[in-house]
C-alpha cells in the first residue's frame, strides 16, 4: 500500500507553489500572445485604412489635374451616350489611366466601347499613344482590376467583363482565383441642382444621383447584397450632418468617392469616403 502524501509538509507546499507559478506563467504568456495578436490585427486594419485614405488623397490630386485640363471633373452617369452600361467607377478609371492603362485620350466621350464620337474609330489602340495625355494617376496608386476578376465569369451583369475599375486596398479572395478589392465608387455633383432628398431618391433636383453606380452595386458579393443597394441609404450616408436646417450632401460642389471598407459591403459603418461622417 502506497502511503498518503503529507500535503501539509514544506515540500508539498513548495510543489503547490511551483505548480501555481507555472499555471500563472502559462496564463500570462497566453494573455500576452492574445494581446499581441489583437494589437497586430488592429495595426494591420489601421494600416489598410491609412493606405486607403492615402489612395483617395492621390486620386483627389489627380482629379484636380483633370479638372484644370478639361474645365470639369469626369462624368459619372450610369450609362454612356449610347445607353450601354458604363458607370461612374468605370468612367473615373478611364479618366485617370485610359481604357488600356496607357493614358486618357482627350477625344474620349466616355463610351464603353472606347470609340470616337464622330468617326467611330477606336481611341485606345497603340496607334493613338501620341495623342494621349498620359496617366493622371500612377498605376501603382490605382489597384486596377478587370471587372470579371472581381465578380467572376457571368457575374458582371450588363457590364462588359473586361472593363477596368480601380479598386480599394481591402483585398479578398474571389471566385476568379484572384485577390482583389472592391471598385471605388465615384459620383460627380450636379452643381446646378439644389436637393439631397432622402425620401425621394429619384428627385431630379438631387445634387448626386444614386443611379451613377447602382448597377454595379446591385452585382453584390457572394451571398450578400450591399446596404447601399437601397437608394435611401446612399442619401442618408452622404448627408452632411453638420448642416441641420436642410438636407445637403457632403462635397456638394465636386464629387464623392466611396470604398466598401474592410467588410467589402457598400453602405456599412466601415466605408471609407472622401469626407468625414
Amino acid at each position: 500500500m502506497i502511503p498518503a502524501k503529507d500535503k501539509s509538509s514544506p515540500a508539498a507546499a513548495h510543489r503547490r507553489g511551483a505548480t501555481i507559478r507555472r499555471v500563472l506563467l502559462v496564463a500570462v504568456i497566453v494573455f500576452l500572445f492574445v494581446l499581441g495578436f489583437v494589437a497586430y490585427r488592429g495595426a494591420v486594419r489601421f494600416s489598410k485604412d491609412i493606405r486607403q485614405c492615402a489612395m483617395f488623397a492621390s486620386l483627389e490630386a489627380a482629379l484636380e489635374l483633370f479638372d484644370s485640363e478639361f474645365g470639369g471633373y469626369p462624368p459619372s452617369d450610369g450609362n454612356d451616350a449610347t445607353g450601354s452600361s458604363y458607370c461612374g467607377a468605370m468612367k473615373l478609371t478611364e479618366a485617370m489611366i485610359g481604357q488600356d492603362q496607357m493614358g486618357f485620350h482627350p477625344e474620349s466621350v466616355f463610351r464603353a466601347d472606347g470609340l470616337d464620337l464622330n468617326t467611330l474609330a477606336p481611341l485606345y489602340t497603340a496607334d493613338t499613344l501620341k495623342a494621349r495625355l498620359g496617366l493622371f494617376l500612377p498605376l501603382r496608386n490605382t489597384n486596377v482590376q478587370r471587372l470579371v476578376d472581381i465578380f467572376g465569369k457571368g457575374g458582371t451583369g450588363s457590364f462588359r467583363e473586361d472593363i477596368l475599375v480601380m479598386c480599394d486596398v481591402f483585398e479578398k479572395d474571389r471566385s476568379s482565383g484572384k485577390k482583389t478589392g472592391m471598385p471605388i465608387l465615384y459620383y460627380r455633383a450636379d452643381i446646378s441642382a439644389t436637393s439631397h432628398d432622402v425620401n425621394q431618391p429619384d428627385n431630379p433636383q438631387n445634387i448626386f444621383d444614386y443611379k451613377d453606380n447602382q448597377a454595379l452595386i446591385e452585382l453584390g458579393v457572394p451571398g450578400q447584397m450591399h446596404p447601399l443597394t437601397d437608394p435611401r441609404r446612399f442619401y442618408l450616408n452622404t448627408r452632411n450632418d453638420k448642416i441641420r436646417d436642410t438636407s445637403r450632401p457632403f462635397r456638394a460642389d465636386s464629387y464623392i468617392l466611396i470604398s466598401a471598407g474592410r467588410d467589402g459591403l457598400y453602405g456599412t459603418a466601415d466605408d471609407i469616403c472622401n469626407f468625414s461622417r
